[in-house]
């Protein structure tokens, strides 16, 4: 298994009890659709190593108590700690059709409603506050906010995601800054454009 194939479900937080549980905070929309998981894989090393569930307890706020098969000591659990978790693609459960994943997207030509194509998906960035969708324009790295008035529907037929942009968005990332041309003269510098307009 790799990682192109899979989908970071979350990570392992702390130890728990005296067995051999961890603490794993479950970073998704709804935790609660991955309580009766078998196994997981945890990155260890920079490899994908699957490990098999003894018991799954859920808590609250995207938390869960897991007793992994063969980790039966506090020593044992304390290696995992901060272990990213790993599920395959194929385990992520299904969106409604305006919706879609991250991942799915990357690679979709990006068309605004008034502009028409503009350029590709290369990669989103996911914020405290707000997720962003990185795009090439002309050579140019543009960052869209993910929100359902900007992002309006996908086309996985045609590969297309379709957008309303922000006026003055791809402005922002295109035109250069005229602050060095703004900024007054040092002292003692003479200005040579003294009578330019």
């Amino acid at each position: 298994m790799t990682l192109d194939a899979c989908f970071q479900l979350g990570y392992i937080v702390k130890t728990h009890g005296t067995k051999g549980q961890v603490v794993a905070f479950f970073d998704v929309d709804f935790p609660e659709e991955y309580d009766e998981l078998e196994s997981v894989f945890l990155l260890i090393n920079g490899k994908l190593v699957p490990f098999f569930i003894d018991d799954l307890n859920p808590q609250d706020k995207g938390r869960s108590i897991i007793k992994f098969e063969d980790i039966n000591t506090p020593a044992d659990a304390d290696k995992l700690k901060g272990a990213a978790l790993y599920l395959p693609l194929n385990q992520l459960p299904e969106l409604e059709e305006d919706q879609f994943y991250f991942h799915e997207v990357i690679g979709y030509t990006v068309v605004d409603e008034q502009l028409g194509e503009l350029g590709t998906v290369q990669t989103f960035f996911d914020l405290p506050n707000q997720d962003l969708l990185a795009m090439d324009y002309q050579g140019h790295e543009v960052l869209i906010p993910v929100q359902d008035e900007i992002i309006l529907r996908t086309d996985r037929e045609n590969k297309k995601l379709f957008v309303h942009l922000p006026e003055g968005l791809l402005e922002v990332y295109t035109t250069p800054s005229n602050r060095n041309e703004e900024e007054p003269p040092l002292a003692g510098e003479e200005d040579e454009d003294d009578d330019a307009v």
